[in-house]
């Protein structure tokens, strides 16, 4: 089965900028107290877990949610990103994948994170992410999902940066827009947070918490 194009373009982006990513976002939950405030909320929601961090990149949120006592893994479609995780939370699991088919049981998870990875889905392929993260969590799981503040029709498309060239499509949401989605992908929304862009940010950012119906 061929696969889609922005997943394509999507691995390919990230395995070019994997090192210097590492580097620039080593600090940056540091500087986030609100994104804190919901990885803190959601590890408390999921009472240890398991629960798995779905685009995980560098493995920001995955370590975050291991040192409060999350039983926790990560996966991600780059390789290169991968392989920075693993240098910089050697303890920590680590899987190649895509969160368009995860390689999960039905109904396994206490909880599931998807921390700025939702925003290179298309809009249309969306609903049916959702659907496969209402599979994949247990009656009850809790959904964390974070993401650029913005209405539909506002996509940031880059191709370049860091002395780096790749094809990246930034698609940005509001909590108002998820709402509809997520009810039709069998879940109640339980908290929304939206906070203004710090002056390192191009726009205001946002956090959902969800739970499985």
């Amino acid at each position: 089965m061929t696969e889609a194009s922005y997943l394509s373009s999507t691995r390919a982006g990230y395995d070019a900028l994997a090192v210097e990513y590492a580097e620039r976002a080593k600090n940056e939950l540091a500087e986030r107290p609100f994104g804190r405030a919901m990885l803190g909320t959601f590890a408390e929601l999921v009472d240890g877990g398991p629960v798995v961090d779905v685009g995980c990149g560098t493995g920001m949120a995955t370590g975050y949610l291991a040192s409060l006592g999350v039983n926790v893994r990560g996966i991600d479609l780059s390789p290169g990103m991968l392989a920075e995780a693993r240098r910089l939370h050697p303890d920590l699991r680590f899987d190649e994948g895509s969160m368009t088919a995860l390689d999960l049981p039905d109904g396994e998870l206490a909880g599931l994170v998807a921390w700025y990875s939702i925003i290179h889905i298309p809009p249309a392929q969306v609903p049916a992410v959702l659907a496969e993260f209402h599979r994949v969590l247990a009656p009850g799981g809790h959904l964390l999902l974070a993401f650029q503040f913005g209405e539909e029709d506002d996509l940031l498309h880059l191709t370049e940066g860091w002395g780096h060239v790749f094809d990246l499509d930034f698609h940005r949401w509001t909590p108002a827009r998820l709402a509809d989605p997520l009810k039709a992908a069998g879940f109640a929304m339980s908290a929304a947070l939206e906070r203004e862009a710090d002056d390192t940010e191009r726009t205001a950012q946002a956090h959902v918490i969800a739970r499985k119906l």
